[in-house]
This record gives C-alpha cells, sequence and structure tokens, in this order.
C-alpha cells in the first residue's frame, strides 16, 4: 500500500482526538510520578532548631558515633543515618543552621525532602528562650509542606541541672503557642480586616491549643549529647519508627 492510499484513510476528524487523547495519557503519567515520585523521594531528616541547641552535635553522634567540635554553624551539615532496629538502609541526615537569617532559607530548601522533623532545644535555657523556640515551631507546624512529616520535639541538655523536662516543656509550648495563635489572627485581622488565612491558625478555635490538635504526630523526648552522659536512645528509636 502507498503512502497516498495510507494518507487517504487517515480521516483528518479523527487526528485532533487521537491526539488529545495521547496527551491526556502523557499527562497523567507525568502527574502519578509527580505525586508518588514525590513522596518515594522524601528520605531526609532535618534537624532543626535555634542556635546553640545542640543540632551539630548530635548530628555527629547521630552520623559518626562521636563527639564533634562544633561551633555556631552557618552552613547546613549533611550525613547518613543507618538505620537500626533490625531494619536495612539509611536515611539522609541534614542539620539546618540555626541561625535567624538563615533558619527559613535552609528548611526551604531542604523541606520538599523531609520524611521527619526532630526540633531540637536547649532544656537549660528553655523558659528565656520560650518565645523564639515557640515561634519558630508555629512557622514549621503550619508548613504545608510538612503536614504530613512526623515531628520529634527533643529536650536536649538534660544533663544540665536547670534542665525541663519533657513534660514542663510540653506543657510551657502549648501556652505559647495558644497566646501566638491569637496574637497572629488578631495581627491578620488588622491587617486586611478579615479573619485572615485559616491555615496560619494553629489547632482548633474553640479550644485551647494542644500538640493532639495538629495534623502532625508530635512526639517530645528527653536527650543529652555529653560525653559520659550521652543518652540519645530516644531520639534513635523515633527515626527507626518513622524510617
Amino acid at each position: 500500500m502507498s503512502d497516498a492510499s495510507v494518507a487517504d484513510m487517515l480521516d483528518p476528524a479523527m487526528i485532533v482526538p487521537v491526539l488529545v487523547a495521547l496527551l491526556v495519557v502523557v499527562l497523567t503519567v507525568v502527574l502519578l510520578k509527580f505525586v508518588f515520585g514525590g513522596r518515594s523521594s522524601r528520605n531526609a531528616v532535618l534537624l532543626v532548631g535555634l542556635c546553640d541547641s545542640g543540632k551539630t552535635t548530635l548530628f555527629g553522634q547521630l552520623t559518626e558515633r562521636k563527639a564533634v567540635k562544633t561551633h555556631t554553624s552557618i552552613k547546613k551539615n549533611q550525613g547518613t543515618y543507618k538505620l537500626q532496629e533490625g531494619k536495612k538502609g539509611s536515611l539522609q541526615l541534614v542539620d539546618l543552621p540555626g541561625h535567624e537569617r538563615l533558619r527559613l532559607v535552609n528548611l526551604d530548601e531542604h523541606k520538599a525532602a523531609a520524611k521527619a522533623i526532630v526540633y531540637l532545644l536547649d532544656s537549660s535555657t528553655f523558659q528565656r528562650d520560650l518565645r523564639d523556640i515557640a515561634e519558630f515551631l508555629y512557622v514549621l507546624l503550619v508548613d504545608a509542606t510538612l503536614a504530613k512529616s512526623p515531628f520529634l520535639i527533643v529536650c536536649n541538655k538534660q544533663d544540665m541541672t536547670l534542665a525541663k523536662s519533657e513534660k514542663v516543656v510540653k506543657g510551657m509550648l502549648e501556652k505559647e503557642i495558644n497566646m501566638l495563635r491569637v496574637t497572629r489572627q488578631a495581627a491578620l485581622e488588622g491587617t486586611d480586616g478579615s479573619s485572615g488565612n485559616n491555615n496560619t491558625f494553629l489547632g482548633r478555635k474553640d479550644k485551647d491549643f494542644e500538640f493532639t490538635q495538629v495534623q502532625q504526630q508530635v512526639t517530645f523526648v528527653e536527650c543529652s549529647c555529653l560525653e559520659g552522659k550521652l543518652n540519645i536512645t530516644g531520639v534513635e528509636d523515633w527515626i527507626n519508627s518513622v524510617a
């Protein structure tokens, strides 16, 4: 059969529907790859928190099994955490800078890959830093990209005399976030006269804030990264449980 006769058999009216159908198939495949591929690419545990909370020290213990010399870092650290408890494989561990000007920039760069969030705080200076700790945690919890990422709140430096227990930390954070969400909502209403974006209000409006009200699973654990008083078992157990 000649090329001319084949062309004669093709109905021009059928060409457009066929092309449209092919395009739909291609777009569907791309969309499915984006949705499910994006989920599978979440292989990072992000270590976040304010400066001097002990993130880099914990990072060294988890990735190198030893204490590392630390200083206030303006650069991220990346390493591999080998799963335990009979699990095979590994996770990427990313220690993000705690400096106020850098923390959100670095978070935006890595949050799409976040399988889980480990939020460190210094239990010995917790009361002094409560406002800043709560504000940063609030930002993380209302971030839509992190809506399905479990959170571990690590009450670090339990070896210090003035360290607050995880129970005390949790209660004080809930009270502080309860006040924060009210002031944030009022600021939004004062800006444009509207009720603001509902996604920025954390928890239930008809009740005082509790961590059980957020989308994410939030767990608290006590920790000490100090050599001689090392206690990171709770952190490792949690990481392995969410892997």
